[in-house]
């Protein structure tokens, strides 16, 4: 039982945090945690990536270990592509999912340090007109 509350727990945690990447950006009150989860995204690819693989991350890692005292033995590495696999039966090309998912997350995080920038320069503009 344990197991499948975590199983639960994984899947609306890091679900609701991939759709936080992806548009946490968007409001001025998120705007700078949303810049930290990108960092943190990106420290997990790329620094954790260098000894695990490239786009690892602890979250799917944990999940799926989780998963695999349930039964479940044939997970993909994505993350992405288990959440448009599953539910639609669907088998999606993983270098084809991988690619959109770096894409959009390089778009999510330029558009986070857009905003942070902006409102950085503007709240200096403020400070120095005072």
């Amino acid at each position: 039982m344990a197991y499948r509350i975590l199983d639960i727990a994984f899947f609306l945690f890091h679900s609701a945090f991939i759709l936080f990447v992806l548009t946490g950006w968007i409001w001025k009150r998120t705007q700078i945690l949303h810049l930290a989860a990108c960092l943190l995204t990106a420290l997990s690819w790329f620094g954790l990536g260098f000894w695990y693989g490239f786009g690892y991350c602890p979250c799917t890692d944990w999940h799926w270990k989780v998963r695999e005292h349930l039964g479940y033995t044939d997970m993909p590495q994505s993350y992405i592509k288990f959440l448009i696999d599953a539910p639609t039966g669907l088998a999606t090309p993983a270098a084809w999912v991988d690619g959109i998912t770096v894409v959009l997350f390089f778009l999510a995080t330029l558009l986070s340090l857009w905003v942070n920038f902006r409102h950085m320069r503007l709240f200096r503009k403020k400070l120095d007109s005072n």
